[in-house]
Parts: structure tokens; sequence; C-alpha cells
């Protein structure tokens, strides 16, 4: 009897492919890429509102926007002559006044988001190529706003190239690694608050503002590379840790026509400066002053010629201010356009430069989510909006002094746009949870003209492998908290059977995975799905689109309600009479593998299974901007830190645990898997691990991420699919 009902167990949990199904196959994800979406590589409108171009491999083409039809080759690498040192174009830049093209080849990263590469310019009137600096490779070149110069970083130094005279203006000499950087970033502004080019053109080019960090006070993080030599490659980069020094960090002006460099001094210099901006006013410029708790924000004016300094704006906050890049300066020199979450929700205000608020442009229980310019002529401000609920996105016109608005996306699902230059035309970028990005332009007043990409390959791959609707669902928490989430059904789905659910999530402050778009991962989940896996995703409080309360209540307890939203979301969805609630299982990277360690720990009486790939594991060890912001530091904030960090929890372990690290991520460091493993093997609890050297914090190149997600995909069919066990045992 016992051998027969071990043969029906085999039976019905084998992997399910219905018969007249074809099958995804990880080759086909993840080394072919055959699902893939494709984009718009290369897209630019130009000036005249009428055109837009594309790179399409070593070409720049321009097409007409209403027809469609190429009317332009602007640059060819097949027609440089063989000499030229340009032979494979990577990317490129149009000057202010498209006259110029700066071109980029052999990029090389940094870190994550940073890199370098061989820059030239191409004269698009006199057809010549011009080097920007042939000896190396440089950084973060750009323009002049007169196309007249081109400023880079080589080597923490800020350089300028005249490409009249073919002189280089040397802006700073003390440049050293891990000690001076100037006109680029450190390692956790670029990472935290989002931007690697530390410098700013000023409107009439004849000036340049620039940060200058100072990171020798900050203590260093060393990786090694294991590079096939006899001795590992290390890598030493200034990474500053909860509690720990941060870059000293100054702003300076530099003035071409005499070669000065001023010092901009505020009167209370806070922490951190995360953004400069240009008025327009080339003699006034705006700098971000905010403290460590990033709770106090002020805009200060700087006048470039005296030095004199003024208050513009301050806002404070009982969590914290998330930094944007939402400030417009008008062109009337009178007024500026700025987002705040002052009234609980983002919105649109419009200031005068006396910094008195003249009015708030939008408003209600929605959130501005993107701001993409202003048309000055007309008063319109074109924005982004969390309508007509949070799972969806609006583009909208809304005039800035009646609050008048006018809705450009046409239908529901989530929409993005990009303007041109005139804001009469604009591509909108539509999907929803079950169809592909679909990129259209549309004239100003909404009409659509035509469709540039359809991804029509994907609806078809979507009907030739008989991919499964995502469903949207609700439930709500034991307080009452109403969630969102999301469900893939296995194929020819029998109500009557009893499937393995695996949870998807990430979870992070402000984050969003449960929208009205393909699903991260979407191919991989219907794989899943064709195996019998019932998917699902819930966005726990703590995460975006629902107002500051929802979002910041997580304030100094990362990780504590998001836990108890996702053990929560699990026994919803065990107690559904379709699914095995003893064959639950959860997935997540980085702020997801921090969560779904969390849940497999504090939860291990609901969760089966988790993996966790880049996972923070102890919150001390990540940097100071992210986690202060959420979290203050360890010593202000023992009990949080105590009580929401996996690694204090490893003694809880029941179910089975993947723990996935790249051995050179930056960004969530190795550490935090080699100290979670100790953790496991100190309360002598048994766990599965891979890790991946030279891999940074995603995982990625030569076959790295077909590795990864062959074993993830083995792990889930041994431990869930297989195993009927009850949790814990």
């Amino acid at each position: 009897m016992r051998t027969k009902i071990l043969f029906f167990l085999l039976l019905t949990s084998a992997p399910i492919i219905l018969s007249g199904q074809k099958k995804i196959t990880l080759e086909d994800l993840y080394a072919e890429y055959k699902f893939s979406a494709r984009g718009l590589p290369g897209f630019h409108f130009q000036n005249d509102g009428r055109h837009y171009t594309l790179r399409r491999g070593n070409r720049i083409l321009q097409y007409d926007l209403t027809t469609g039809e190429q009317t332009a080759v602007l640059f060819d690498v097949d027609e440089l002559p063989e000499e030229a040192p340009l032979k494979r174009l990577q990317g490129y830049s149009f000057s202010a006044d498209e006259s110029k093209l700066l071109l980029w080849t052999e990029r090389r990263s940094i870190y994550r988001h940073s890199w370098e590469a061989f820059f030239y310019v191409w004269d698009r009137t006199s057809k010549t190529l011009t080097p920007v600096f042939p000896e190396a490779r440089v950084r973060l070149a750009t323009f002049s706003p007169q196309a007249d110069k081109v400023a880079f970083v080589f080597l923490n130094n800020l350089y300028a190239l005249d490409l009249e005279t073919m002189d280089y203006r040397v802006i700073t000499n003390d440049g050293k690694a891990n000690e001076i950087i100037n006109g680029a970033t450190d390692w956790v502004y670029e990472e935290e608050f989002s931007f690697a080019r530390a410098y700013e053109w000023a409107p009439d080019g004849e000036k340049i503002a620039f940060y200058r960090f100072d990171e020798r006070e900050v203590p260093q993080f060393t990786m090694l590379n294991y590079t096939g030599e006899l001795y590992p490659e290390p890598v030493t980069f200034k990474y500053p840790k909860v509690g720990q020094p941060n870059s000293k960090v100054s702003i300076h002006i530099y003035h071409f026509d005499n070669g000065q460099t001023g010092s901009v001094r505020l009167e209370n210099q806070l922490e951190y400066i995360p953004r400069i901006a240009w008025t327009q006013d080339p003699n006034l410029l705006c700098v971000f002053n905010m403290n460590r708790h990033q709770n106090r924000l002020e805009l200060w004016l700087v006048d470039a010629r005296s030095g004199k300094t003024r208050l513009l704006l301050e806002e404070t906050n009982q969590w914290y201010i998330d930094i944007h890049d939402n400030l417009t300066f008008l062109k009337d020199g009178r007024h500026f356009l700025w987002t705040s979450e002052q009234d609980g929700w983002n919105h649109l205000y419009l200031y005068d430069l006396e910094g008195r608020l003249v009015r708030q442009v939008t408003q209600g229980e929605w959130e501005l989510t993107a701001f993409y310019g202003v048309d000055e002529e007309t008063g319109e401000a074109f924005i982004q909006a969390a309508r007509p609920n949070e799972l969806q996105r609006q583009v909208l016109a809304v005039n800035i002094h009646s609050g008048e608005e006018r809705l450009l996306s046409p239908e529901n699902g989530w929409n993005s746009a990009e303007f041109s230059s005139n804001f009469d035309y604009f591509v909108l970028n539509h999907r929803t949870l079950n169809t592909p990005p679909v990129y259209s332009v549309l004239e100003r007043q909404g009409k659509t003209l035509r469709v540039i990409e359809d991804n029509a390959h994907v609806r078809r791959l979507q009907q030739e492998y008989e991919a499964q609707p995502v469903e949207f669902f609700t439930f709500s928490n034991p307080e009452g908290v109403r969630l969102n989430g999301y469900m893939i059904k296995p194929p020819d789905f029998d109500p009557s059977k009893q499937y393995p659910v695996f949870m998807y999530l990430y979870g992070g402050p402000g984050s969003q995975q449960v929208t009205d778009r393909m699903p991260g991962h979407y191919w991989w989940f219907q794989m899943l799905a064709q195996e019998g896996f019932i998917i699902a995703c819930v966005d726990n409080r703590g995460t975006g689109g629902r107002g500051e309360a929802f979002k910041k209540m997580t304030y100094l307890q990362l990780g504590h309600y998001e836990t108890l939203d996702q053990i929560a979301a699990a026994r919803y969805l065990g107690s559904l009479p379709y699914t095995d609630p003893n064959r639950i299982g959860i997935f997540g990277w980085s702020y997801g593998g921090y969560m779904s360690s969390l849940c497999l720990l504090k939860g291990n009486d609901v969760f089966k299974a988790a993996i966790a790939v880049a996972p923070v594991t102890n919150w001390k060890w990540y940097d100071t901007i992210y986690t202060e912001r959420f979290m203050r530091t360890e010593a202000e904030n023992p009990d949080g830190y105590r009580n929401n960090s996996p690694v204090n929890f490893a003694d809880r372990l029941r179910g089975n645990y993947l723990l996935v690290h790249g051995m050179s991520d930056d960004n969530v460091h190795f550490q935090n898997t080699v100290e979670m493993a100790e953790a496991l093997i100190r309360a002598n609890k048994q766990f599965d691990t891979y890790f991946y050297p030279n891999r940074n914090h995603g995982i990625y190149g030569n076959n790295a991420r077909l590795h990864l997600f062959t074993k993830m995909t083995q792990f889930l069919r041994d431990k869930l699919m297989n195993d009927h066990r009850p949790v814990g045992e």
C-alpha cells in the first residue's frame, strides 16, 4: 500500500507539461533571450519637434515622427576612413544646437551605474571626427551649452577641451584614487542619490559648478576578483557603512574667463548636497543642503560672482525626504516648479523666486510619479500620475496656473512618455499586466499618429506558448489593511487540485511590483506555471503609489511590517482551496532577498522554502545614505537593527534555504551572505548556497544568469513541487 501511495505522489508531483503545449526552456530565457521585448535604443527627439533619431548598430538614423520614414543617416561608422579609431558605436548624444554629436565606444563599467569610455566629437557640418581624449578612457563627457567645449573626468580630475583651439583646460589637479574626486560622485552618492556626473555647465557655458568629494576618512572595502592569475586581484574602494564617516563634500565654481575657481560656502552646510542646478540666470546656482537624517532639506541660491547665498526653500519631514530631479526654474526668471509630499501625497507646486508658495498645482489622494517638463507658452506641465488607482499610470497635461487637466494617455494600464522639445509630440509607452510595451507617437492633444514598436513578436510568443493570464487580487491583512497582489495559475487549472505556491517579492520603500504592467521574470514565471506552480506576488506596507503615510510607516523598522504582510499573504494564499499550504515558497533579490530570508525565518510555520539572491542580512553592513534614511544609525536604533536583521534569526530556520550572492557585489557586499552562512553554521542549520565569482549585484555574464536560474528552478522542483511533507519537517 505504501508503495502505491508513493507512486501516486510521484506522478502527481512531477512537473506538469501538457502534451499539446509548447514548453518554455531556461535556454530560451537566459541563453537566447528569445522572449525579450524590444525598446527604442538610442532614442532622441530632435529640436525641430518633427524628427527623432535611433541608433541602429553602428549608425544613427533620423526618422519623421508622423510618417515613420527614414529621412537621413546622421552618422555611420562604416563611412569613416579606414584609419579612424572609432570602430564600433555604443552610444551618442547631441549638442544643444545639434551641430555636433558626442559618440562613445569601448565602454567599461566602474560600479553598477558608472562607466568610462573613449569619446569622440562628430561635427555634422565639417564631417570631422575628433577624439576627446585619445590617450585613455574618460568619464561623464558632455558638451557645453554652446557646443564649443567638452568637459570630462579623468583620474578623478575635471577637464575641458576647447573644440576651437583643441587646448585642454585643467580645472582641477588634486584628484587621487580613494582620496579626492572632482566632477564625479563617490560610490554612495552614485548608488543612493542616483547620479554620477557631479558637475553642471552654467547656461552661458562660461562656468562649471562641480562637486569635490574628500573621501580620505571614509573606511574602505576590498573585494577580490579571481582572474586566473597566481593571486586574486583586490579591488578597494571607499564605502561608508552605517554610522561611519561620509565623504566631505564641497561645491566649487570654475570661471573660464579668468581660470579662477571659487568655493560655495553655505551659512550652515549639512551632511549631504544631493543636487545642484543652475537657474535661468547664468550667475545663480541652486544648491541642495540636507542633514544626515535626511528629514530636512534646504535649497540655497548662490551668486557665482559674489559668493553671496540666500535660502530659497526649506522642507522638514517627520520621517524622511526623498530626493528627486523635479526642480524647474521657469524662463520668466521669477518662478520655479517643485514636487513635494508635504500634503501627504506627492504633488506639483509653483513657487516664486523668493520662496513663496504661489499655488499647489496638483492635489488629491493620488501620487505624481514622474515630471516630464513644462511648456511655458501654454502653461501646461506634463506629468505621470498613479491614476485611476495605484496599480496604473496616466500621462496628463496640467495647467500650472489653473490646475486644469487633460488626459493624454488614451488607454488604462501603465503609461509613460517622452516629449519633444516643443511638446507638440510625444512617444507613449503603453503596457498592461498581460501585454508587452507598445511605443506610439501622439500629438499634443493625445491623438495617436502611428506605432513605432508594438512588440508583436512577444504577443505571438504568448499565443504560441499559451501564456497564462496574470490576474490581480486583493486581500486584507489581520490589521484590516488592503494589499494588492497578482497571480498566475497553471495551464488547464483545476480548482479541485492543490498546487504549490511560489511567491515573488521586492517590498522595499516606495517600490511597486504589483502594477498593471508585465511582471519582472514574467516568462520564467510562465515556465514555472507550465510545471504546475501557482505564482503570486504581493506588495506589502511600505511600498509606493499609495501616499506618504503608507510608504513611510516602516520607518525605523525596515522589514517588520513587510514581513508580517508577506506572512499574512502566504496564509491567505494557503487558505485557498486550490493551493497546498504545505508547499509555499518565496523568492527575492536584493531587498527582496532580505525579505525572503526574514519570511522563511520568522514565518517558519508558513514558508517551506526561500531563495535569497544578494540579500542584506544585517542593516549595519549596508551604506549610510540608504540605511540611515529609513533606520537612522544602529546606535540610535538598536532594537530596529536587532529585530529586523535575518542574521539574528538563523536558529529559526526550519525550511529549505537557498542563499546566492555575487562575490564582486559592490552594492550589497558578499559579506552579508558570508555572515549569514556563519550564523546558520553556528546554529547547525543546513542550507544551500551558490556564489558567483567576479559578478556584481546583477549576477550576469558568461552564462551566470542561465546557471543561476537553472539552480533556482531545480531547487523549487525539489523543495516545493516534489516534497509534500508538512512545513518544518
